[in-house]
């Protein structure tokens, strides 16, 4: 298994893209995530975001990544599908994505829903109108031989029975899950029974912790967590994530593990990749 980072780690301290690759070249992280920006913003703009926007020239930026010794791991087009919206805008902006994606040297785009049901839709209204933005999706992804990742992160990825529907739309080795640690925990889940569940599905991970205080306050009402605001380790969902480790191990799990935490402008996700590293060499895994 490999270890990467989300560069929304860095959110809060307003790096550039720039940055995070520095750091990721300074303490030996050979793998970047970052978000996709499909059109102009003032804040990345000015160099405080540390996402890219697909005006960038992917080859440069590719370019940029081989400097620092870094590739793309996977790349965040997670606008939610199960809106309204999610058939026109959402498409387009992961089709955008993908396009991106591949000469950039990307191999998955990450995708998810709304922590909503939709209004006015029936659960089975919502899932056939996915199905049909998946299948345009897995069109031009199958073009470029993109993998296209589900994540746990909504109302209905977050549940395993839907969840499973999901991943079963089509039969194509081109949909799998980005697991993710935290959002399952938070929306009340059992991440080891979910990560199990769909263990050979898993092309990609989030490692996210949840704070003590968070799991009190929001555990079971919300779905997904924006950025988790405890080093990983040192919240109340360790224990699950070494296990975790363990089922990803047992399948040959070979992909990136991806830190999801607040960087603190570095010492916080230092603590949780110190940890990770730790985690990995107590249970033996390469």
């Amino acid at each position: 298994m490999k270890i990467g980072f989300h560069t929304d780690a860095f959110n809060s301290s307003y790096w550039n893209f720039d940055q995070c690759l520095k750091w990721a070249q300074d303490n030996g992280v050979r793998f970047i995530e970052c978000g996709a920006i499909d059109g102009v913003s003032w804040i990345h703009g000015l160099g405080y975001q540390p996402h890219v926007a697909l005006w960038e020239d992917p080859i440069a930026v590719r370019r940029k990544m081989d400097d620092h010794g870094v590739q793309m791991s996977q790349i965040d087009a997670a606008f939610p599908l199960s809106l309204p919206t999610g058939s026109s805008l959402g498409v387009k902006y992961i089709i955008n994505t993908i396009r991106w994606a591949h000469h950039a040297g990307c191999p998955i785009v990450d995708t998810t829903d709304d922590r909503y049901a939709p209004k006015g839709m029936t659960d089975k209204q919502a899932m056939e109108m996915m199905k049909r933005s998946y299948d345009q999706v897995l069109e031009v992804a199958q073009g470029y031989n993109m993998k296209i990742n589900i994540e746990p992160h909504g109302y209905y990825t977050t549940n395993p029975d839907f969840m499973e529907e999901m991943l079963n739309f089509f039969d194509t080795p081109l949909l799998g899950l980005n697991m993710d640690t935290g959002n399952t925990f938070i929306a009340k889940q059992d991440p080891v029974a979910f990560l199990e569940r769909f263990k050979h599905r898993v092309t990609h991970v989030h490692v996210k912790d949840v704070s003590q205080s968070l799991a009190e306050s929001a555990m079971g009402e919300i779905t997904g967590i924006p950025i988790s605001h405890a080093a990983i380790g040192e919240g109340v969902n360790s224990d699950n994530i070494k296990k975790c480790l363990e089922i990803l191990h047992s399948v040959g799990f070979d992909g990136v593990l991806s830190l999801e935490c607040e960087g603190a402008g570095g010492p916080m996700i230092e603590r949780s990749l110190e940890w990770l590293r730790d985690a990995l060499k107590e249970k033996q895994i390469g």
